[in-house]
């Protein structure tokens, strides 16, 4: 049985998502992610004893839009809840025993180059006027890009961006103040299925926010999302899980709903 989950804003929780989604920080919540002496994203006291208790029982794969540096941050996974796996880059880049595995990479690369247009000339049409926002575009060490936003896109925005790229090849997911571009190749349903087959697994348990989750949940025979993700405002994907809570304690709801799965 294997267990892959997203981390932010569907396990574990910024500042910024705990001002926007609750609860306030509080006495009952512990750091989960470290960067120069400030602790940066958090989990309820709760949620982080479950998910020790579930990674003791099944194989738990993080699986996260992060580049290697920013999960590594998240310091849980080396010093309490040791992981065989992760995913990180949303799919392009797999870890195993903490280092990354060539060959996955290798593949990506290839099809990168085979089955979308680059990110260069993605970047020509996004830098035109009329997609002109407010916010700075960024690369993820040349493997997708994303905007932070100083403002919030309006709906005919997002449709607009959607388009935009499907034509080229890439898709988007709107989250908060980041609005991502992911070339098609680039997925973490694929890495998931990488790992389950390479395991054996049988049973496979998923949890995540965003429309970039889907391409894994999908795959999932349990299939968890908070109620106040991305996904969760896609109405015709009734056969998930989605939580009755939101913010942190969305989090901690989806594991214990985990654990008593296992149980």
């Amino acid at each position: 049985m294997m267990f892959a989950t997203d981390l932010d804003r569907t396990i574990i929780y910024s500042r910024k998502a705990l001002e926007d989604l609750g609860p306030a920080l509080n006495n009952q919540m512990e750091a989960v992610e470290i960067k120069e002496d400030q602790n940066l994203a958090f989990m309820t006291c709760r949620a982080l004893e479950i998910l020790q208790e579930i990674a003791q029982e099944l194989l738990l794969v993080p699986v996260t839009t992060r580049t290697t540096k920013q999960f590594e941050r998240v310091f849980i996974f080396k010093e309490r809840i040791p992981v065989k796996y992760a995913v990180t880059f949303n799919g392009a880049e797999i870890l195993y025993g903490g280092k990354p595995l060539r060959d996955w990479r290798e593949n990506i690369s290839g099809r990168l180059k085979q089955e979308c247009a680059s990110m260069d000339e993605l970047k020509d049409i996004l830098l035109k006027d009329i997609f002109h926002v407010n916010g700075k575009l960024k690369s993820a060490e040349g493997l997708f890009l994303y905007y932070l936003l100083d403002e919030k896109l309006d709906a005919q925005q997002v449709l607009d961006f959607k388009r935009a790229a499907s034509a080229y090849g890439w898709r988007i997911s709107y989250q908060g103040r980041k609005l991502y571009f992911m070339p098609n190749p680039i997925s973490k349903g694929e890495a998931v299925s990488f790992i389950k087959d390479r395991e054996g697994i049988n049973t496979l348990i998923g949890a995540g926010d965003s429309l970039l989750d889907e391409d894994f949940l999908v795959k999932c025979d349990h299939s968890f999302i908070p109620a106040h993700g991305e996904l969760a405002e896609q109405t015709e994907l009734m056969t998930y899980i989605f939580t009755e809570q939101q913010g942190a304690y969305a989090g901690e709801e989806i594991l214990r709903k985990i654990k008593r799965i296992i149980s």
